[in-house]
């Protein structure tokens, strides 16, 4: 069909064409592969930090399967190429900063592009090489951009859906640790279980809540820490509304999640192809608002489970709410010459503060591009690299609730966990061991961060 047009001198956006505002400029024949390549160079301007091997990786599969669906106008073998690049372990080189996402992910996508071309720079064997050199070392032939090639490719939401999938597959896994870190906690604080009850969460039968408040009596089951202080009615908010708080981000991440699987299998060019109906539209499936409400979603969401797990750190360090644990979790003796585990919390109490920052919604703000051709942007992957750092961050905060959560337990007895409590807690204590005198603690909060996510 794309060669039809051009054979007929058909004009249609972007294969005869220029782009954006240039939409009025027709091209020649001759002209339309070099219109291609130009494209992909001029729009290579992205800046700041390089987007990790992992997320250019990530980037090039969704585009691929984007294109794969059969309605971009390109060739198979363009596919294919594609394709053997991911086999051969290459990965563009993408600077992290530059795209509006609309019209697409233009910048992060072109970077991609130039690896197709032979240019540009691309990670190979963890590290970085002129792309050329990569070629001629695998015996690669570099990909000349036929008609609409070099515009399917970097015009749609790949570079922002990449980065998303990732940022969800660490967020999804966070749900589960700050059940467990709560549970950790509540153990240390010898809490009251009331709250967990079955018979209060399904009279509110929202299902993040109910499977949040399932886990945690799941994760105390057995415990002889729990309920041990008959004189004590509830708990704080923190531990009492935990079902409700880590429930809401659960429930949140399910929007999330279902965003991101329709986007992965979507078509997110333009313009589109229709072999069926022999027409080649232009529409807007290039803009990334879907994903930038449901990353900035996301960012919020998982903001709120650091928020809750640092309140849960400052309990068990402060002795006016930590139920008769020594301040800051030292001996009692040994405090004052010693810190013990005072600036743990300062660590979360920075992370989660930053946090507030990078939450501020990135997809309520747009600015015109193209000589207002573009008139409004959606921002998408600023929303997914913010919600990427924002899930970073709180991966080191549960980190800490678990050393703190684990070493307030030391001053009660292990030995009346929980069944599962039980287990973490002594695979924490084979990575971390208990904190008797001051030393360097960066270190273990990295190990338990490793241990809990890698």
């Amino acid at each position: 069909m794309i060669e039809a047009v051009i054979r007929n001198k058909t004009v249609v956006y972007g294969v005869n064409t220029g782009f954006g505002n240039f939409k009025n400029k027709i091209i020649s024949s001759e002209d339309i592969k070099t219109l291609q390549k130009n494209l992909i160079r001029s729009h290579s301007t992205g800046v700041g930090e390089l987007l990790s091997p992992e997320q250019s990786r990530a980037i090039m599969l969704v585009r691929l399967n984007s294109l794969a669906q059969g309605y971009s106008g390109v060739r198979l073998e363009f596919l294919e190429f594609v394709c053997d690049l991911l086999n051969k372990g290459v990965a563009p080189v993408i600077p992290s900063k530059g795209s509006v996402g609309s019209s697409g992910d233009l910048a992060p996508l072109s970077h991609a592009g130039l690896l197709l071309m032979g240019e540009g720079r691309a990670w190979y064997e963890n590290k970085i090489f002129e792309s050329s050199e990569i070629f001629k070392k695998l015996k690669l032939k570099p990909l000349v951009f036929e008609a609409k090639e070099g515009l399917a490719w970097n015009n749609g939401t790949s570079a922002m859906t990449g980065i998303s999938a990732l940022a969800f597959h660490r967020a999804e896994r966070l749900l589960y640790l700050a059940d467990l870190g709560c549970s950790l906690t509540l153990e240390a604080i010898c809490g009251v279980t009331d709250a967990f009850d079955h018979s209060i969460h399904k009279i509110r039968p929202h299902n993040g809540q109910g499977l949040s408040a399932e886990n945690i009596r799941k994760f105390v089951e057995g415990s002889k820490l729990v309920d041990s202080q008959k004189e004590r009615v509830q708990d704080s908010y923190t531990l009492r509304c935990a079902p409700q708080v880590h429930g809401a981000v659960r429930d949140a991440c399910q929007y999330v999640k279902s965003v991101i699987e329709i986007e992965l299998n979507s078509v997110t060019d333009n313009p589109i192809v229709f072999s069926d109906s022999g027409k080649v539209l232009s529409g807007g499936n290039f803009h990334g608002e879907p994903m930038a409400i449901a990353m900035d979603t996301l960012g919020i969401a998982i903001s709120e489970l650091g928020n809750i797990s640092e309140r849960r750190t400052a309990k068990l360090v402060d002795p006016s709410t930590n139920e008769g644990l020594p301040a800051f979790l030292i001996d009692t003796k040994k405090a004052g010459l010693n810190s013990g585990l005072m600036i743990t919390q300062y660590t979360a109490a920075a992370l989660v503060s930053e946090n507030k920052v990078l939450a501020h919604p990135a997809s309520v703000d747009s600015i015109p591009t193209s000589a207002n051709q573009e008139d409004h942007v959606s921002m998408g992957t600023i929303a997914a690299r913010k919600a990427f750092e924002i899930i970073k961050n709180v991966e080191d905060v549960l980190s800490i609730e678990f050393l703190t959560a684990c070493q307030a337990i030391d001053f009660r007895d292990p030995e009346k966990l929980g069944k599962e409590t039980k287990k973490m807690y002594r695979l924490v204590r084979k990575t971390v061991s208990f904190i008797s005198e001051d030393r360097e603690l960066a270190p273990e909060i990295s190990k338990i961060k490793n241990l809990l996510v890698g």
